[in-house]
């Protein structure tokens, strides 16, 4: 029970919805299709799960105006109900809300300009010259880095760790442990050891920006790696120096980019897709789970590698097989070039 109590009118409104049923039922609550109580509102938005609509226990449910037509009992009819539902979805948020002003345990520079709205938790580090803007909440143990910049409204998770001269823009999401800004992965080899190069850029990264837990954006080798508008970045990936990120661009958990790699805009990689170095994605293109991406993409779609699940047995085969390949190809050339030698003849 998340205290949050709403008629179904005024849900409507928030998403501007379409009654169907009684606008006066009253809300506390969200949950799927199967699991919603009376007091609950659910959402349909995949087909497969058209069939719970029947039987679901929902006070209330979002519906696209086809499905509500067959529907008897309460809804709101929108366009897009898994938009409605994530617009809904922040009326009963349970996270504890803020409050302006700086735990005693925090130690901030003089030099530092903190927003007299700001919330500065426990144990928060400040170092010199760091700008957080109007109503930016800075977790527990989090550290802010010399000169960097937080745009307003944003939200760093205790533990976030922000090296110097990070530039972030407003509305700024972190999860807990992620560190922006750590030196990039750069060294030259000399005489069989490796010589580490000053790592001098920096990270910019644009408005409505969010980091998951546990995920490192390195800082540029000479220029700023760079992280677009609206960009949203899953739990534990990795995105190594000097990358560029376009506006709106999504990946998933576990993504690996190499260094001075360029994503396009709108683009989607899905969990555990790796990106080697130096190469560019242009915009609107989707790489499927665990693909293994080696050169540059320069038409929009969506791109896969690697093979799908099979039982064990079968895949030892196919990997029998596949190592065959090679020889099969060079049997299968010599073939065509004894058939070649006998139509001359």
């Amino acid at each position: 029970m998340t205290g949050f109590t709403y008629s179904l009118k005024e849900l409507a409104d928030q998403v501007d919805a379409q009654i169907q049923g009684d606008e006066h039922v009253v809300i506390n609550g969200l949950s799927t299709l199967q699991d919603a109580q009376a007091n609950q509102i659910s959402f349909l938005a995949n087909p497969q799960y058209r069939k719970q609509l029947a039987e679901t226990q929902a006070g209330a449910v979002l519906l696209t105006e086809k499905d509500a037509q067959n529907y008897r009992g309460n809804c709101l009819i929108v366009a897009d109900p898994y938009l409605a539902f994530a617009r809904i979805s922040h009326l009963f948020d349970p996270k504890p809300k803020a409050q302006p002003g700086i735990h005693p345990s925090a130690h901030i520079d003089d030099s530092a300009q903190i927003d007299a709205t700001a919330c500065i938790g426990p144990g928060v580090v400040i170092e010199a010259d760091v700008q957080i803007s109007a109503n930016v909440v800075i977790g527990a143990h989090c550290f802010i880095g010399a000169r960097s910049r937080i745009g307003a409204d944003s939200w760093l998770a205790p533990r976030v760790t922000l090296y110097h001269d990070v530039k972030a823009g407003a509305r700024l999401v972190i999860q807990s442990g992620a560190v922006i800004g750590g030196e990039g992965f750069g060294f030259a080899k000399h005489e069989g050891a490796w010589q580490k190069i000053a790592q001098i850029g920096g990270v910019t990264i644009g408005d409505d920006v969010e980091i998951g837990a546990n995920t490192c954006i390195d800082r540029g080798a000479l220029k700023d790696t760079l992280i677009g508008n609206g960009v949203k970045i899953d739990n534990q990936i990795q995105i190594a120096h000097n990358v560029e990120v376009g506006d709106h661009t999504a990946m998933a958990a576990c993504v690996g980019i190499s260094g001075s790699t360029k994503i396009g805009k709108h683009c989607l990689l899905a969990g555990g897709v790796g990106l080697v170095g130096h190469i560019e994605l242009c915009d609107n293109v989707f790489v499927t789970g665990m693909t293994m991406v080696t050169h540059s993409i320069t038409e929009p779609g969506a791109y896969s590698s690697g093979t799908a699940m099979q039982p064990a047995a079968e895949w030892k085969k196919s990997a029998v097989r596949f190592r065959q390949l090679d020889e099969l190809s060079k049997k299968v050339r010599k073939l065509e070039k004894a058939l070649v030698g006998d139509s001359k003849a």
